[in-house]
C-alpha cells in the first residue's frame, strides 16, 4: 500500500479518551468570537463575492466588503460593548493605514489583537520562504506603530505553506488558528522543536461558509452558534473542548443580520451558564502554553 503524503504537524488521536483537564475556575467550554478586520485591494488581488464581478474594478464587491470598516465593525462594537464581551480582534495590519482609528479602537476597548496578515488581498501560501518571512516581519512592524504585539495569526484566506508554523513560531508568535481539526488545543510540530499551539478555529461557525459559500443567512447562522453550543455543553462534562464563532463585519455586521447575531448572544450571555467561559483565542492558548508538543493527542 502506498504511503499518503501527511504535513506531520500532530498525530491522530480521537478526543475520547484525551487526558482531562479545566479551563479556569473549573470552567468547561471556553467561547470566543473571532472578528475578522479585513482590507483588499480595489481592482486588484483576492477577495470574497456577493456575486459574478463582470469588470474591473469591480465596485460593487469591494465596496460591499468596504461596509465592513465603515459600519459593520462599530456595529460590533456597540453591541460588543452593551453584552460586554471582550473580542479576538483578527486585524489585516494593512487595516492600520487603510482605516484608521479602527485598529486603535479594538486596542482601546480590550479585545484581543491577533494578526491576519497584512491584507486578505494576498494568500501566503503560495511565497517563497524569504518572501513569506518578510511578509510576517512587516506584519509586526505595522502593528508596532500602534503599540501592539499579536502573539496570535490566522492566515489570510486560511492559506499556509509548508513552511508557515515554524516561520510563525520563530517569528514569536504563540498559537496560530488556521487549522480546524479538533475543539481542543493541540500543540504543532515545528523544526525548532518548540512547536506552536493550534487554537480551535472553526470553519462551521463561520459567517463566509455559511452565507457566502451555502447561502443561508442571518437567522439559520444565529440558530447555528446557539446548536453549537448545546451540544458541546452536552460534552463538556467528558472532557473541555472550545468554540471559535468567527465573525466579518461586512457579513455579520449588516444591519439585518446584526439584530440575529444580538439576539443569540443575548440569550447567551442571559443564561449565564457557569460551565461557559467567554474568553479570547489569547487567554485559550495562555491558559495551554506550560503544556508540551502534542500531549494532547
Amino acid at each position: 500500500m502506498s504511503q499518503l503524503p501527511h504535513h506531520g504537524r500532530y498525530d491522530y488521536a480521537p478526543i475520547v479518551g484525551r487526558p482531562d483537564y479545566a479551563w479556569p475556575e473549573g470552567r468547561r467550554l471556553a467561547v470566543y468570537l473571532g472578528v475578522n478586520h479585513e482590507v483588499f485591494g480595489f481592482g486588484d488581488g483576492l477577495g470574497a463575492t456577493l456575486a459574478p464581478s463582470q469588470t474591473q474594478p469591480d465596485v460593487m464587491n469591494f465596496a460591499w466588503r468596504d461596509y465592513g470598516n465603515r459600519v459593520g465593525a462599530w456595529r460590533f462594537m456597540e453591541m460588543f460593548d452593551r453584552l460586554e464581551l471582550t473580542t479576538t480582534a483578527l486585524l489585516n495590519s494593512a487595516v492600520i493605514e487603510r482605516c484608521p482609528g479602527l485598529a486603535e479602537a479594538c486596542r482601546d476597548r480590550g479585545d484581543e489583537i491577533a494578526a491576519h496578515g497584512r491584507t486578505n488581498a494576498e494568500a501566503q501560501g503560495g511565497m517563497g520562504e524569504d518572501e513569506e518571512r518578510a511578509m510576517i516581519a512587516r506584519t509586526l512592524d505595522d502593528f508596532a506603530t500602534i503599540g501592539v504585539r499579536p502573539l496570535g495569526w490566522l492566515g489570510p484566506w486560511i492559506s499556509e505553506s509548508h513552511r508557515t508554523p515554524d516561520l510563525l513560531e520563530e517569528a514569536g508568535f504563540a498559537y496560530v488558528l488556521d487549522w480546524a481539526h479538533d475543539d481542543q488545543p493541540i500543540r504543532l510540530r515545528t523544526r525548532s522543536g518548540t512547536g506552536i499551539l493550534s487554537v480551535p478555529y472553526s470553519q462551521e461557525i463561520n459567517d463566509i461558509p455559511a452565507i457566502v459559500s451555502r447561502h443561508q443567512e442571518g437567522a439559520t447562522f444565529a440558530a447555528m452558534i446557539e446548536d453549537a453550543v448545546d451540544q458541546l455543553l452536552s460534552e463538556c462534562d467528558r472532557r473541555p473542548v472550545v468554540l471559535g464563532i468567527a465573525l466579518h463585519p461586512y457579513i455579520m455586521g449588516q444591519a439585518h443580520r446584526a439584530l440575529h447575531l444580538d439576539r443569540v448572544l443575548t440569550r447567551l450571555r442571559e443564561k449565564d451558564d457557569p460551565r461557559i467561559w467567554w474568553t479570547t483565542a489569547g487567554a485559550i492558548a495562555d491558559h495551554q502554553a506550560p503544556t508540551p508538543p502534542n500531549d494532547r493527542d
